[in-house]
């Protein structure tokens, strides 16, 4: 057990989990899209799960990069493993993936989007669009049928923020406007400085749509500071530490989509389907509103959080 440990790769930046060749002839490669704490916690719950399954792993982070995305598919193609599981920055970016992956006849498996199926092995989604419509149910459900200003701090453009965003703005009722709609590229920092922007331009606003949790976190902030506690925030992840904002009140909804289950599935499947064991090709990660009032049995967000 001892042999199955993190060792840093000097060349091409990759970190390589790999088991003894004993122990199983799978090598996965995961290429990340970013280092939010959604995309660490998936990549803690995919290193875990290969190595229950005693799968070498080899990763890499693409830093909200398409450009490096296409590297790391090609440095993965480079060591040969058996299929790669990709956490898009970008969907438009998948094509080019896709295609370089196909030629040198080695699968990608997707999280949290999908593509054509007949050109992947597989994929867990993440139903971002259903996500996002969630919370924008809950506002409905809370405005009541008042007329009122919303916000929205969306991620890095492309991929998630997009269908996240989408989901949520198409879910809106009429009587609930858009009257801001910013990226944050998924930074707390420049969530702080767009949600300050925003209630200084629009001090009558009612609530807030934020990508992720983490720039939740830094728009609250920007809010209270500028004495717009009133400012009603719905996110989306479920970490342990939104759960606790929603019962003292700082967040009024987030939205669960486990990274520890997407991550388990991701691993799970693509070994299946690898081994030609009948599996589902497309699977979802269930997703599920959180408010104060069930705060407490929400599902396990990441890795470490119950281990």
């Amino acid at each position: 057990m001892a042999a199955v440990g993190l060792l840093l790769m000097s060349a091409c930046g990759l970190e390589s989990s790999a088991a003894p060749a004993d122990d199983g002839p799978i090598t996965l490669g995961f290429v990340n899209g970013g280092s939010t704490e959604f995309h660490t916690c998936l990549q803690e719950s995919i290193a875990n799960t290969a190595k229950s399954n005693f799968a070498r792993l080899v990763t890499a982070d693409s830093h909200q990069d398409a450009a490096q995305e296409l590297s790391n598919i090609q440095t993965m193609i480079t060591r040969r493993v058996d299929a790669i599981i990709v956490q898009t920055v970008n969907t438009d970016a998948l094509k080019s993936d896709i295609a370089k992956a196909r030629k040198a006849h080695i699968p990608i498996f997707l999280t949290s989007v999908s593509a054509d199926p007949s050109d992947i092995l597989g994929a867990v989604v993440v139903d971002l669009k259903a996500v996002g419509r969630l919370d924008a149910d809950w506002i409905e459900d809370d405005a009541a049928g008042r007329q009122v200003q919303v916000a929205v701090i969306a991620g890095a453009p492309g991929a998630a923020s997009d269908l996240l965003v989408g989901g949520f703005t198409e879910g809106l009722p009429a009587n609930a406007k858009v009257v801001a709609n910013q990226p944050a590229m998924f930074v707390a920092a420049k969530a702080k400085i767009v949600a300050e922007g925003m209630i200084k331009a629009h001090p009558g606003l009612d609530y807030a749509f934020v990508a992720n949790e983490e720039m939740a976190f830094a728009a609250r902030k920007a809010f209270d500071a500028a004495g717009a506690k009133d400012v009603k925030i719905v996110t989306v992840n479920g970490t342990d530490e939104a759960l606790a904002a929603l019962k003292d009140g700082r967040f009024a909804a987030t939205v669960s989509n486990s990274a520890k289950d997407t991550g388990e599935l991701a691993v799970t499947n693509v070994i299946s389907l690898l081994r030609k064991e009948k599996v589902e090709k497309i699977a979802t990660t269930p997703a599920r509103l959180v408010t104060k009032a069930n705060a407490d049995t929400a599902p396990l967000y990441c890795p470490s959080d119950g281990q």
